[in-house]
């Protein structure tokens, strides 16, 4: 773990008036609970924040810049950022996974990669900026971080279908995903999914249902193949 935040706060570009609110950003569950801590001192309450500021500015962005699209194709265009495969990517451009504060068990079991715990992360970090620095700290920190990569992020929600495509122009090509649950609490449930084409192992990918997991899988696999939209 990288305890130097004002790194974090370099490379985000946002220095906290509250440094408080930043560690309270970055302490996952289980970090609070083996410390016996009261359950809002993690950073799910600002997790909560942090999604309805995300969804509120990303929604703002969208009816600005496509005034001829009606609420259904909105809805649409929102979802295909405001979802745990996009996130965790944006997340991972900041490297936030080596500052957050994990249990030790979630830690020794690749904890700082995990989609759920760096989507979830990413939330926490946008409500604690929201707090920190008000509404257009928040709106700065988003469009630099989501909306300045919406094409690419965009093609995250698309990715089990682009991978089905690249097998089906290959006659004879075949996919598959292998979806299993892993050995977690309940309110940390994770699935991994393995994506084989012709049973070659391709890609891993990881979330909270069976479902993100294998959006993971298809993103990583999109990358590693070169697949394009």
């Amino acid at each position: 773990m990288n305890t130097d935040i004002k790194k974090l706060e370099e490379t985000i570009q946002y220095t906290f008036q509250d440094e408080k609110l930043l560690k309270h950003a970055l302490t996952h569950p289980s970090y609070s609970g083996e410390m016996r801590w009261e359950r809002e001192r993690s950073n799910q309450r600002l997790e909560f924040l942090g999604d309805a500021v995300l969804e509120l500015i990303v929604s703002d962005y969208l009816y600005r810049a496509h005034q001829k699209l009606d609420e259904g194709e909105l809805t649409r265009k929102r979802a295909s950022l405001v979802f745990e495969a996009a996130l965790t990517v944006c997340a991972k451009d900041i490297g936030l996974g080596q500052y957050i504060y994990l249990g030790r068990g979630e830690d020794t079991s690749d904890g700082r990669e995990k989609p759920s715990i760096l989507s979830d992360t990413f939330e926490a970090l946008i409500g604690a900026i929201f707090l920190d620095g008000g509404y257009q700290e928040a709106k700065r920190f988003i469009y630099a971080h989501i909306i300045e990569d919406i094409d690419e992020l965009s093609l995250l929600r698309d990715g089990k279908s682009l991978v089905q495509e690249y097998t089906q122009r290959q006659e004879g090509m075949s996919l598959r995903y292998n979806t299993y649950s892993l050995q977690s609490p309940d309110h940390l449930k994770q699935f991994c999914s393995e994506l084989y084409i012709d049973e070659e192992l391709i890609a891993k990918g990881q979330g909270r249902s069976k479902k993100t997991a294998e959006q993971d899988a298809a993103l990583q696999a999109i990358k590693i193949l070169g697949i394009k939209k």
